[in-house]
């Protein structure tokens, strides 16, 4: 089994409910147990300015999936929970389902990047992450964990009750 970690996100059609839902369906994952989540973040959207916050959080789990057949499953759970691929970079959505680290694994495919690109700068990723991982977590390529969250600080994230 491999640790892998997935950033989920969500600003519409009851975002907390979305989350919720997400969970689960990353629990009923084959070849796959849900090992840990974490509480709730409400964020301002990276996008465009004129659209609901987002809530956050991180899962970890443990997988004997392959990275892209993962992906497949995230993008299957997005799809079910009515997310709509429109081409609007960072625009409002029901279920944002992205795979952040997939262990130690650096992965550079046309489909998928790892560890995820703009991980290191969104503190709606890091900071729900460093409650699951462990202390001494390092992302390939940037460092430690501890290290990117010193560089990047909690403006505009509120840590909300879990999930």
């Amino acid at each position: 089994m491999i640790p892998a970690y997935i950033a989920l996100g969500s600003n519409l059609a009851d975002p907390r409910r979305q989350i919720a839902q997400a969970f689960g369906a990353l629990a009923g994952l084959p070849q796959t147990r849900l090992d840990a989540r974490s509480s709730l973040y409400r964020s301002t959207p990276m996008g465009p300015a004129d659209q609901p916050d987002y809530i956050n959080a991180v899962a970890r789990l443990d997988t004997a999936l392959a990275p892209l057949d993962l992906l497949d499953a995230l993008q299957a759970i997005e799809q079910k929970q009515g997310r709509v691929r429109n081409g609007e970079r960072w625009g409002p959505r029901t279920l944002d389902l992205d795979l952040l680290l997939f262990a130690d694994t650096i992965i550079e495919d046309p489909r998928l990047t790892v560890p995820h690109p703009g991980l290191a700068q969104r503190n709606f990723v890091l900071y729900p992450l460093m409650e699951i991982a462990e202390q001494n977590l390092i992302i390939p390529g940037l460092g430690t964990l501890a290290g990117l969250l010193d560089a990047c600080p909690a403006d505009g994230l509120e840590r909300l009750s879990p999930c």
